[in-house]
């Protein structure tokens, strides 16, 4: 599956991806202690929703205006981050995760950003000049293992690739595994798509094989029944979450479903852990998920 940020910028999946991400980094940061987050795969920092990539598919309609016309306050934070690059009521450009993360930078923080699309790392360049980021053009998952442990106590990995190689999420497996070698107690942040029920089911076995203590999995499904052959949501992966960011979860989770659920369809967004550790999440009485895997279920019915 080849996913460019630019085609999809402010869908469903990015209305999550950022909802989440900006609690995640909040969560973090009820500690006084400086933050590395890294971005691997940073794309163009910023995009046109009037332009002809984001025209083409027009995948807006269902995410960020969607999310700009819900009422919840629980979205406020993500709308407030959104309005910050844009004039008006109604969005024309959306922030990718590294306008995002350079938002809520304390001074203490660091922000490093790689994206090696040389095109991409140009205009992420010039997207971030406003910033302290450093920008890095290299490799994604080199760079990923270059920069753990980071120098500060604490930090985040964002990885968040196209995956427009086959071999993405092998590449994804075997660096989680050396990175958390290198650094155990850290947090990291994989998105991925959600199309092939198979193929997902496949790489969830992968990962739960390097037996990592701590390690949510967020799935959002769009539609009430799977749609063979088109993209059908997308999820996060999260090693080592912190105990605020758990605990806060449900209502969000609630929140982003309702606000993106397609016409005619309730969708589903699901919180579970992936291996033993089943601590800091709060529990329902739902059926688990497969050997290990205690699920934390936030809408009609269990996948």
């Amino acid at each position: 599956m080849n996913y460019r940020h630019s085609f999809h910028a402010g869908n469903s999946a990015d209305v999550v991806k950022h909802a989440l991400l900006i609690a995640l980094v909040r969560a973090l940061q009820q500690k006084d202690g400086a933050l590395t987050l890294i971005d691997t795969h940073a794309g163009c920092g910023i995009y046109d929703l009037r332009g002809d990539a984001a025209q083409r598919t027009g995948e807006a309609t269902q995410g960020v205006m969607r999310a700009f016309a819900d009422q919840n306050p629980l979205l406020d934070d993500y709308r407030a981050a959104v309005q910050a690059v844009n004039e008006g009521a109604e969005p024309q450009l959306y922030p990718g995760s590294p306008r995002f993360l350079a938002q809520l930078l304390r001074p203490q923080d660091l922000l490093i950003l790689n994206e090696k699309h040389p095109d991409d790392a140009y205009a992420l360049r010039g997207a971030m000049r406003d910033t302290p980021a450093a920008v890095h053009q290299r490799d994604a998952y080199e760079l990923w293992l270059a920069m753990v442990p980071p120098r500060t106590a604490r930090g985040l990995v964002v990885v968040d690739p196209p995956y427009e190689q086959t071999d993405e999420r092998a590449r994804i497996v075997t660096t989680l595994a050396a990175a958390q070698r290198k650094w155990a107690h850290g947090v990291t942040v994989i998105w991925y798509p959600l199309k092939d029920r198979a193929a997902h089911v496949r790489w969830k076995e992968q990962l739960r094989k390097l037996r990592i203590p701590k390690l949510l999995t967020i799935e959002h499904w769009l539609y009430d029944a799977d749609q063979p052959g088109i993209y059908n949501g997308a999820g996060l992966f999260i090693v080592n979450p912190p105990y605020a960011f758990t605990q806060a979860l449900p209502p969000m989770l609630e929140a982003l479903r309702a606000a993106l659920a397609p016409e005619g369809h309730r969708g589903e967004l699901a919180a579970a852990w992936l291996g033993a550790r089943s601590g800091g999440l709060p529990r329902s009485p739902s059926p688990h998920d497969g050997e290990g895997l205690v699920a934390q279920r936030f809408s009609n019915g269990a996948r």
